[in-house]
């Protein structure tokens, strides 16, 4: 072969090489990204496509739902809302596509797998409700046990989660993009078995048995990106740890940046898994710690932990249908679940809506609001964590009345009643209730990059707690308007006592 002839070879070569780097590389042109100024992660790129969802009114709405629910009551600068999380996700998951693209191009991720994974991290947090999990983790849940004790139909479904709303509204936004421009996913290479895997990834792959139709099983990894079944590593929590710390000043020791950069894919147990370098484990837990750290001091804080109880009772007393011609015992905002169209109307803003009307069947829901805003909260009584030998809370409940009735009070003008009090348990966890997290998480050495194994014990800090999750038992002393102010004192005060000597009983609380 001539010299020439082995130089037209290499330069077919290296055009074929070219041509499918092209194919599978994810760089889009620069004119079509737009540019988000976000206090997090700086200036964020995200496709057009991304763009014209989030200029859709279902996404929009997300402004209007605050990230935290009512702990900006108790935190001033956690105002933050849905809005600027979603976006962060959809980053945090455009840039671990890119890692996972960059280190292994042998996982043939295309453009279509990184639109449908940045999609996904946008779309994950549509069907939250007013003050988020306020709504799905205490009204829905309420709402039915009303129902059921009205004795009206009940037709909410068992465990109702906002990540099934969120696969509707996210139907609703296809369909009203497709009516403006029927080849809208089809312009940017998607189709109908893109949705379906944007909505496989939004719900995250729960089995391990592969019955998923959106991606076949060699691509199992990128159901781990954002809603991780498998063990909670996922750039949902990256992005909002990183945000509420942010939001709350409380400092973040997890650092998501690195982890991004050891991240890898591996096959362990016949399956694709997204794992990372064995150094990383310590930054990998403190992941997990940050979660318990946040639950403890924010997302479960005592005072923050009364007022959505209370924005809960205020929506369920509220939840009533008055419109013409409907029975005045059907309940409303709980059943708006049933319609998207109903659903996207109900935000954060009904706290005004209630607390500005003057309609007297929204007068006890509208007196809780007003009693949230003038700080005429339960008061705190006390805080112990229970043990193993410790009983149900209905069982707590029976034993902090019978300590409440045998208390003596030191002040004789003060007299306990046991109906005066509210008691809560309330559960912290490392992401896993019992279990240590990081066994669920799959690590890599330099040495051998494509053999990923669970981590050993003695790898890790031996600083480690042994237990990773406690129950908290809470009492609050509710409020009465016909006492004074002096005498509430006194009460709390003797109420504390009492609750220092039940916890010092044979209940074994500390």
């Amino acid at each position: 072969m001539s010299g020439s002839e082995g130089t037209k070879d290499d330069m077919k070569k290296t055009t074929k090489i070219t041509e499918d780097l092209q194919k599978g590389s994810l760089r889009f042109s620069k004119f079509t990204m737009k540019i988000f100024n976000d206090p997090i992660h700086g200036h964020m790129e995200l496709h057009p496509l991304l763009v014209k969802i989030i200029d859709t009114p279902q996404f929009q709405r997300l402004r209007h739902i605050k990230q935290l629910g009512g702990t900006y009551l108790v935190y001033p600068g956690a105002s933050h809302n849905r809005f600027e999380h979603s976006l962060g996700v959809a980053y945090l998951a455009g840039c671990l596509v890119k890692t996972l693209r960059d280190n292994q191009p042998e996982l043939k991720i295309n453009k279509q797998d990184f639109l449908c994974v940045q999609i996904a991290g946008l779309c994950h947090d549509l069907g939250h409700g007013p003050f988020s999990h306020v709504f799905d983790g205490r009204v829905i849940p309420k709402a039915k046990k009303m129902k059921i004790t009205k004795g009206l139909p009940d037709d909410i479904p068992e465990k109702w989660k906002h990540e099934q709303m969120s696969v509707q509204m996210f139907d609703d936004i296809v369909k009203s993009l497709k009516a403006e421009n029927e080849d809208v996913l089809k312009e940017h290479g998607l189709d109908d078995k893109d949705v379906t895997f944007i909505k496989e990834l939004i719900e995250g792959a729960k089995t391990s048995e592969w019955t998923y139709k959106g991606r076949d099983k060699d691509k199992s990894f990128l159901y781990e990106i954002v809603a991780n079944k498998q063990n909670g590593i996922d750039v949902d929590k990256w992005d909002y740890f990183a945000r509420d710390c942010h939001h709350l000043g409380i400092r973040n020791s997890f650092d998501h940046k690195r982890l991004l950069k050891f991240a890898r894919v591996c096959e362990v147990n016949g399956r694709k898994h997204i794992c990372f370098r064995d150094k990383e484990a310590d930054n990998v837990y403190d992941m997990f710690r940050t979660r318990y750290t946040l639950h403890r001091q924010a997302y479960q804080h005592k005072i923050g932990y009364i007022i959505d109880i209370m924005l809960a009772e205020a929506l369920v007393r509220a939840d009533r249908d008055l419109r013409e011609g409907k029975p005045e015992d059907m309940l409303k905002i709980s059943e708006a679940i049933k319609t998207t169209e109903d659903y996207s109307k109900l935000t954060d803003d009904i706290f005004v809506q209630i607390s500005s009307s003057t309609a007297d069947n929204l007068r006890e829901a509208r007196d809780i609001l007003n009693k949230i805003v003038r700080r005429k909260l339960p008061k705190f009584v006390g805080e112990a964590r229970l043990t193993e030998k410790n009983k149900l809370k209905e069982e707590l409940t029976e034993t902090w009345k019978a300590a409440v009735e045998k208390y003596k009070p030191t002040d004789p003008t003060v007299s306990l009643n046991a109906e005066d009090f509210s008691l809560y348990v309330v559960d912290l966890d490392h992401g896993m209730k019992d279990k240590n997290p990081i066994e669920y998480v799959y690590f890599y050495s330099k040495r051998k990059p494509n053999e990923a194994s669970a981590i050993k014990d003695y790898q890790l800090s031996s600083f480690l707690p042994q237990k990773f999750n406690e129950e908290l038992v809470r009492v609050y002393y509710k409020r009465t308007d016909g006492n004074k102010e002096e005498e509430e004192k006194k009460k709390v005060e003797e109420a504390e006592k009492c609750f220092k000597d039940w916890c010092s009983s044979k209940f074994e609380l500390h």
